[in-house]
């Protein structure tokens, strides 16, 4: 199971990379607000002008991204409290140090796509004198890989197993919600969202591999 989701973590970022440069020279056109340059114009423009924007949708999913953050902390949390009364960095739980590598990945991402900008934003940010980077959703990006990563650990961290399943099923559920709301909301392309998703899924499945050989060691 290591070996594959290895294999399958490595193909879908090298998809990941190929879709970022179609993105960035397929079908570009100046059809994003002040004239901004974007790829696929069509696609993105036919789909952004039929679902139209709706802030409120946007708004849930911030609420919702503060959640995940906190789903962040609490395993940063645990992370600390194992130094604190381990007394060694090493004797933290593997799976934890891995976590905690896969979270400064997707940070270095999103820095990344903020100076290395591919495609602004379909609208002017509420606040804000210009469009701003949107490739790929970062938010998408984020929660996909923080509820998706707590999902493959709750079996361990949660010592009630029945409320492993709910606790999975929700993190799944918050997940669509948030990646189909933030589509929905009309704050970005629709390549934005794919984008994010195929990011997302390469460092789950690198993850998912990763833990997958710690727990056979």
């Amino acid at each position: 199971m290591k070996r594959s989701d290895l294999r399958t973590g490595a193909a879908l970022a090298i998809l990941a990379a190929l879709f970022t440069l179609l993105v960035r020279v397929m079908d570009v056109a100046a059809i994003g607000p002040a004239g901004t340059q974007v790829g696929f114009s069509h696609l993105n423009a036919a789909v952004h002008d039929a679902l139209g924007v709706h802030m409120a949708l946007y708004k849930l999913t911030q609420v919702l991204g503060y959640a995940v953050l906190l789903l962040v902390a609490a395993f940063a949390l645990v992370g600390l409290l194992q130094l604190i009364q381990r007394k060694s960095l090493w004797k933290v739980d593997r799976e934890i140090l891995t976590l905690g590598c896969l979270y400064v990945v997707v940070f270095a991402l999103y820095i990344l796509f903020e100076k290395a900008i591919i495609n602004y934003r379909p609208v002017i940010m509420p606040g804000e004198l210009a469009p701003e980077a949107s490739f790929p959703s970062s938010h998408t990006m984020l929660a996909c890989t923080v509820l998706g990563s707590a999902a493959l650990l709750l079996k361990k961290y949660v010592k009630r197993k029945e409320l492993v399943k709910p606790l999975q099923t929700l993190c799944v559920v918050v997940m669509a919600v948030i990646v189909c709301g933030r589509l929905f909301s009309g704050v970005h392309w629709l390549t934005d969202i794919i984008g994010g998703v195929l990011y997302s899924a390469a460092l789950l499945f690198l993850f998912s591999g990763a833990v997958g050989a710690i727990e056979e060691t």
